[in-house]
């Protein structure tokens, strides 16, 4: 018989590879935190572009910093079927005459605001809703950076005549009154779908300074400019410009 030759025994185990993942460091980690707070935080904004666009927004940030100072706000939601038509084309003819032609930014106007030094503003009707709906009051560059946003996402997402709608019930009015609805009962009694063209270009006429100014004891400027924008609204129902707004 042939002796089998005999099998060598292993003579140790085999060691096994490991692999070792080093922890990310100090700055790692801050990068995916700041990762996961933008992610959240634009999650958190699409979802308020997306609710607002079916739910009536309940306050606003401006509207809670009122009602603390004063100790109580006028405000009543009203509907834009419920508005006379002529109120809405007041507020666009006065505030933003090219809604219905931008985007949510006019730059003609932006232009012209940068021609004259500054001296004139060029927000639309869409960035002050954004301002206020979503964001607070006074001037800096954060505040901007996140109006220049939001801006061309409610565009996105709004239809311009909700757009209108809501503006017309944040919108200031007098000290502590906000909306169409509390307004046109505050200067005149009446409910927003009996307001008169004249009465509809006054309450416009407020903005954007209606502490310092009053539809129903109308200085000689707001008349003037009450004039102006009963001519407005006038102009853009007949040329087209209130189209997207209007059934």
């Amino acid at each position: 018989m042939v002796a089998r030759a005999a099998k060598k025994k292993p003579t140790g185990k085999k060691k096994s590879r490991k692999t070792t993942r080093t922890k990310p460091g100090l700055f790692g980690r801050l990068r995916r935190w700041v990762k996961y707070a933008v992610l959240a935080m634009l999650a958190i904004l699409m979802l308020g572009v997306v609710g607002y666009a079916f739910i009536n927004p309940p306050t606003t940030p401006y509207i809670i910093s009122e009602k603390m100072r004063l100790g109580q706000t006028k405000r009543q939601w009203v509907d834009l079927e419920d508005i006379a038509p002529v109120m809405a084309r007041s507020v666009v003819a006065a505030e933003d005459a090219n809604f219905c032609q931008h985007w949510g930014f006019d730059m003609r106007a932006i232009r012209q605001a940068i021609d004259d030094g500054g001296s004139r503003g060029a927000s639309t009707l869409t960035q002050q809703v954004v301002k206020n709906v979503y964001l607070w009051q006074g001037r800096s560059w954060l505040r901007k950076a996140l109006e220049a946003t939001i801006t061309p996402l409610v565009e996105l997402v709004w239809t311009k005549r909700r757009i209108v709608e809501v503006y017309l019930n944040v919108a200031e009015f007098d000290e502590g009154v906000f909306g169409v609805g509390a307004a046109a009962q505050h200067y005149f009694g009446v409910s927003p779908d009996k307001l008169t063209a004249v009465q509809a270009a006054r309450l416009a006429a407020l903005l954007p300074n209606p502490k310092e100014r009053s539809a129903s004891r109308p200085s000689a400027f707001v008349r003037k400019r009450a004039r102006a924008i009963l001519d407005g609204a006038a102009t853009i129902r007949a040329d087209g410009r209130a189209s997207c707004f209007e059934d």
